[in-house]
């Protein structure tokens, strides 16, 4: 008898170490284990906080993500896990709290998100897979405006998962390049999408997708990061289909094919920020604890604030992926774009000083173009040569991709979210996405009828190019394939319909001024 019960107690001190057993009906086995999801009401299965790799800490701080350890009995899926390292802001305007993470935040933070309405496992649907923006320093896949489960109702397999940031995802530093087989450093957040993207194509089959019929969009840092995962041949294969909200094409160097600082600037950046937080060696950042590289909201602190070219992850020259593009703007993109900044010139006289530091011997054709005779005539002037740079930016990259890319679908988004008390914020920079989610009731805003009814116009748009590679479909305002010749854009809002990239004039000036 004493041998049973010392084996029952072995048994019991051995079951700590796994995962207490869960119901059938919502487990599935990928290749780390069983996990366990819910299903809702109306068929929606989630499956949450699933780590795609082992936890970048210790040693492993500052390294490509490694394999996932196995574990042994049912898994719980269903609660977020914690989001990259990060000052939880919580609120940050225009970005609310439905934009914003909430909850852990942790250097362990590599956990992929699945929604999905397959039950056999066997049904081939197309995957989406979105990547947050956030300038690379803050953001989280558990945001609630990117919650997949409307996605799922569409007909796809929507997943969402975390990248590291800051310095922890994008430090470069000459020890770290020492150390690297491929003689790089800096890139490990993109390394982190890569090895989310790899988990999806092992894994994404359980869950009823097709790992051939992969989607990427992301929006702002997100977008951009789908331009980097288009060019790196360590993410080769792993996506057919790309979709870039407010990305490529409208930041500096997007339309040269510059892909980012070289290694040994990064490395550079990589000294002085070491030397912010008190560290002259690899040794002794790897010995800081986790919150001294929390990052503040980007542009508002020293930590590294993106990739680097380093010839491994990011090459110095390589075509883009043939991948069929969605790619475009909102009206509010202009902050970050148009050189005026968040706040515009309050009198005639700065607005003439900033369009003569922007556009230099062309600034007096700008200022014949988007003139501003009252000091009240400087926030429309701004908008409006502001979107029309957007624009053809936009225009002028897809002309470029166009040669590699089977489909080019592009868009501009204008319609403003309902909000009384900003309404100075309008077509915010982030403000599409939502509608393309359908998580308007994230936000307690005085929704209309329009509202849902672009929401569901939108999403539609999103899950048939996931589909097919067209986001065309019944009962929905008919979308054009990109054209040059054509010179327009397919506008989305309360009125959906191609229109000009920007008038004749406006258009000859901006094809002028990005050519020079």
């Amino acid at each position: 008898m004493r041998h049973v019960a010392a084996a029952l107690i072995f048994l019991a001190a051995i079951s700590l170490f796994a995962f207490p057993p869960q119901p059938a009906k919502d487990v599935v086995r990928i290749g780390s284990g069983l996990i366990s999801g819910q299903t809702d009401s109306q068929g929606v299965a989630s499956y949450l906080g699933i780590p795609f790799a082992a936890p970048p800490v210790g040693e492993l701080r500052w390294h490509a993500p490694r394999p996932v350890s196995p574990w042994k009995g049912v898994r719980p899926a269903d609660r977020f896990g914690a989001s990259c390292m990060q000052d939880e802001v919580g609120v940050h305007l225009p970005w609310t709290r439905a934009f914003m993470t909430h909850g852990p935040i942790s250097e362990d933070c590599l956990y992929v998100n699945v929604w999905t309405t397959a039950r056999a496992g066997k049904e081939k649907l197309p995957v989406m897979v979105f990547i947050y923006g956030g300038g690379f320093g803050v953001g989280s896949g558990s945001a609630a405006a990117y919650n997949g489960e409307n996605l799922a109702r569409d007909g796809v397999v929507a997943v969402t998962f975390n990248y590291r940031l800051g310095a922890l995802g994008f430090l470069a530093y000459p020890g770290l390049t020492k150390e690297s087989a491929h003689h790089s450093s800096g890139n490990y957040g993109l390394l982190d999408q890569i090895a989310a993207l790899k988990w999806v194509h092992a894994n994404i089959g359980a869950f009823g997708g097709d790992p051939a019929k992969v989607t990427i969009f992301g929006q702002s840092a997100g977008a951009i990061s789908v331009g980097y995962l288009m060019a790196s041949p360590l993410a080769k294969g792993l996506f057919v289909r790309a979709i870039a909200d407010s990305g490529l094409g409208l930041f500096p160097g997007s339309l040269s094919g510059h892909l980012g600082p070289p290694l040994a600037h990064a490395e550079q950046v990589g000294i002085n920020y070491a030397e912010s937080v008190g560290a002259h060696s690899l040794a002794e950042l790897r010995a800081m604890p986790a919150a001294k590289f929390a990052t503040s909201f980007p542009g508002e602190g020293p930590a590294p604030g993106g990739p680097d070219v380093d010839n491994w992850v990011v090459p110095e020259v390589a075509p883009a992926h043939e991948v069929s593009l969605l790619d475009g703007t909102v009206t509010g993109d202009t902050v970050f774009t148009s050189g005026f900044g968040w706040v515009p010139p309050r009198t005639v006289a700065a607005y003439q000083r900033t369009v003569e530091k922007i556009y230099g011997p062309m600034a007096a054709e700008f200022s014949k173009l988007y003139p501003a005779r009252r000091d009240g005539d400087i926030p429309a002037a701004v908008r409006a040569g502001g979107v029309d740079r957007d624009r053809v930016s936009m225009y002028l990259w897809a002309a470029g991709q166009a040669k590699r890319s089977p489909r080019i679908y592009t868009y501009y988004f204008h319609h403003p979210i309902p909000w009384p008390q900003h309404p100075e914020f309008g077509t915010f920079h982030s403000s599409e996405l939502p509608y393309i989610f359908q998580t308007l009731r994230a936000m307690n805003r005085p929704w209309k009828p329009v509202d849902f009814r672009i929401s569901r116009v939108l999403s539609s748009y999103w899950t048939n190019f996931a589909k097919t590679g067209n986001p065309n479909g019944p009962n929905l305002p008919h979308w054009p394939e990109y054209n040059p010749a054509s010179r327009t854009t397919m506008g989305l809002g309360a009125h959906m319909g191609p229109m000009p990239v920007a008038g004749p004039v406006g258009f000859d000036f901006f094809v002028k001024y990005f050519h020079k």
